[in-house]
């Protein structure tokens, strides 16, 4: 028996050590470009402070990783979630998006912070740091309702009514299940 368990201590040893090298690319980019929000529509610095804290490591193409993202399987993990994050919303790449998915998206948020469904409580386990005080979240939200109005005033009544149209054709799809 003691044979058998220090093979397989040596084994998981090997495989720990095996996957350290195996690494997806990290999420940094150099600067930020022509589609990044910030250039695109003003960002108050009191709303800036807050992505930075709270949002950007996983809602840009930029994430700053705590030392602990060097030890795999840490890295698949948050790598993981920084793809789930960006695939919702993506603040560097925020210009790519039609006026109408914009507002929508930031509207999404203001609710999901105001719910408390933002930042995620995975996220604050490894950044307390990033918990959102009461003014912030007002402050956020303020902001992301506002602009979010702004852009819907923006869009026409056609790619409204188009929206309108996939959103019903969607919902009577996952009804039909």
């Amino acid at each position: 028996m003691g044979k058998k368990l220090k093979r397989v201590g040596i084994a998981v040893v090997v495989v720990f050590a095996a996957i350290q090298f195996i690494r997806p690319a990290k999420n940094e980019l150099a600067a930020a470009t022509n589609n990044d929000i910030t250039k695109m529509y003003p960002v108050p610095d009191s709303v800036q402070k807050i992505l930075d804290k709270a949002c950007l490591d996983c809602h840009s193409d930029n994430t700053r990783y705590p030392w602990y993202a060097n030890i795999q399987p840490v890295y698949w993990w948050m790598n993981d979630h920084i793809n789930d994050g960006k695939r919702e919303l993506n603040f560097s790449e925020f210009g790519t998006y039609t006026l109408l998915k914009q507002a929508k998206k930031l509207k999404k948020s203001a609710k999901e912070v105001d719910k408390g469904g933002m930042p995620l409580n995975s996220y604050l386990w490894e950044h307390s740091d990033a918990t959102l005080s009461p003014a912030e979240k007002q402050t956020y939200m303020a902001w992301a309702n506002n602009l979010s109005q702004q852009l819907y005033a923006k869009v026409s009544p056609e790619d409204i009514a188009e929206d309108k149209r996939q959103h019903e054709l969607k919902k009577a799809k996952q009804s039909g299940k």
